[in-house]
């Protein structure tokens, strides 16, 4: 039989170092795939001040035993209960364990607990294993002309919306 891990902890951002690691895991990926802009650097440099203080949110899995950030995910308030899911990033030697489906169903529900009439994302087709997970959980393409926000990142040639 084989071994199976001990699944991941969720739970949102508490401390420095939190931010510290949900800013390196984000940086990396982003910078590997895309150009790191300066609406990246601001959100990833103040999570407390960008994010979680205007009523979002971060969410972060953690190793069982050594609390080991592995991956990340953000909730962005905006105004009239929207929110954005954004910044999503595992760690590479943890990819393929079910990492990202835990932290966007975590999402979801942190979103609706905080009471998000609307959930919403963009990505970019480079990212084919995170569109199929976001379609997976219940989210469906939209037009540009459907976000909810302006000057969205160029980056993102999907956008869709929690169905």
């Amino acid at each position: 039989m084989p071994y199976a891990s001990a699944p991941t902890v969720v739970s949102s951002i508490a401390s420095p170092s939190d931010a510290d690691a949900f800013r390196t895991l984000n940086e990396e990926w982003i910078s590997q795939l895309f150009t790191l802009v300066e609406e990246d650097r601001a959100v990833l440099g103040d999570p407390f001040g960008r994010i979680v203080d205007p009523g979002g949110d971060v969410l972060l899995a953690r190793e069982p035993g050594s609390g080991t950030v592995v991956g990340c995910v953000a909730l962005l308030a905006h105004p009239d209960a929207v929110f954005e899911l954004a910044k999503m990033a595992v760690t590479p030697g943890a990819q393929g364990r079910g990492i990202g489906r835990r932290l966007v169903a975590a999402a979801i529900d942190r979103a609706r607990a905080l009471g998000a009439a609307r959930l919403f994302l963009g990505t970019n087709s480079k990212l084919a294993p995170a569109v199929h997970l976001y379609e997976d959980a219940g989210f469906v393409r939209i037009a540009r002309d459907r976000l909810p926000v302006a000057d969205y990142y160029a980056r993102a040639d999907i956008l869709m919306e929690l169905g």
